[in-house]
């Protein structure tokens, strides 16, 4: 391998040349390679439990995508994780990293059960105020971590994953102590919320059709605020080189504050969905949330900072969430399969994000050169 000067490689008779912006064409083939990648290891998966890969993804497709509970059911799974992606992406693109998602969903949770259980308001008002709660408790847990990382250069990875904890423990005390629910005999979860304070679903699905549009709406606004906005340009130039930002006098503090608080309230969002609109109370974190928090950042990173291709990158992943029950009823396998599927995805897009600044031309050496 010859190097040479202007990021530019010789291999053989290839020529590798650095870019500074990645075409999209190439970032749409390289990911699809990632995700082919991650689907070949995991029939590998599927080979060593003493299933045919062949005919678990032949039962899959058919069950899922084919049929219309499964597809309903990825849609219902894609309402999480298209909210807490969107706010991820924000995130991202200010490069605020936000990697906890999960416990802000949680506390989104939290919020909606205190009002739909204790708030003293008319009927009317509960469904509104459950979700203005929650995206207040989403983003305040995320804006905690961002503060730590302005004010005292704390690291916001370490500090957002750590909070998701805090959060878990957070959800077990109160569904063991002050909110446990006078009828929860041997069980722990809150009482059940009123009638009210319970979304409608789409008839025959359990999608909660009102947070669906909540989704499909932010992930709209966030790309119109990043595009189109005089806000969203200091969060791309932040994003891309915070100095540069600095230099230019841009609002460094403020646009990393505004994502942090806009991240986590989406995901607070999402929670509030959960407990409204598919168990009616509050319960153990691990029911409420089945990972949607840590998935989103596999949304985030498909959508690559792109808040519309969140929506398609949610549904993929939705499904890939329904797909768990078809594994666990059809194939008697484990329903934290799909962990593996996620985990393979993050791992070959991590493993392929510097393929995206690199061409490869064929420019064999010809004689006399």
């Amino acid at each position: 391998m010859d190097g040479g000067g202007g990021g530019l490689r010789r291999i053989g008779p290839f020529l590798i040349e650095k870019d500074l912006v990645a075409p999209p064409i190439r970032v749409l083939l390289v990911s699809a390679a990632a995700l082919a990648l991650a689907f070949l290891t995991a029939a590998l998966v599927f080979w060593a439990y003493g299933v045919d890969p062949v005919l678990a993804y032949r039962t899959i497709f058919v069950e899922t995508l084919l049929s219309s509970g499964g597809f309903a059911e990825g849609v219902r799974r894609a309402i999480p994780l298209l909210l807490a992606g969107v706010g991820l992406v924000l995130a991202f693109r200010a490069q605020f990293w936000n990697i906890g998602a999960e416990g802000q969903l949680l506390l989104g949770a939290v919020a909606a059960a205190g009002v739909a259980l204790f708030a003293p308001l008319p009927a009317a008002l509960l469904l509104p105020a459950m979700f203005l709660a929650g995206f207040v408790a989403g983003g305040l847990w995320a804006v905690l971590p961002a503060l730590l990382k302005l004010r005292l250069g704390v690291n916001d990875v370490l500090t957002t994953l750590m909070l998701n904890y805090v959060a878990v423990y957070l959800v077990e005390w109160l569904i063991h102590g002050p909110w446990r629910g006078r009828t929860a005999f041997g069980f722990a979860y809150s009482d059940r919320f009123p009638e009210p304070a319970m979304l409608p679903l789409i008839p025959g699905t359990y999608v909660h059709w009102p947070t669906l549009l909540l989704a499909l709406a932010g992930a709209l606004a966030a790309w119109f605020v990043l595009t189109h906005t005089t806000w969203g340009y200091p969060v791309r130039v932040t994003g891309d080189n915070p100095e540069a930002a600095r230099y230019a006098h841009m609002p460094v503090f403020r646009v990393v504050f505004a994502v942090a608080l806009a991240s986590g309230g989406f995901a607070g969002l999402a929670g509030v969905g959960e407990v409204a609109g598919v168990h009616g109370r509050l319960l153990e974190a691990y029911q409420i949330s089945l990972g949607y928090g840590y998935t989103a950042i596999i949304v985030a990173w498909l959508a690559r900072g792109n808040p519309l291709g969140a929506m398609l990158t949610a549904l993929f992943m939705g499904l890939i969430f329904a797909s768990g029950d078809v594994m666990k009823i059809s194939l008697q396998m484990p329903f934290r399969v799909t962990d593996v599927f996620n985990g393979l995805i993050l791992f070959f897009l991590i493993s392929s994000e510097r393929l995206l600044y690199y061409r490869v031309r064929w420019a064999p050496v010809r004689k006399g050169d």
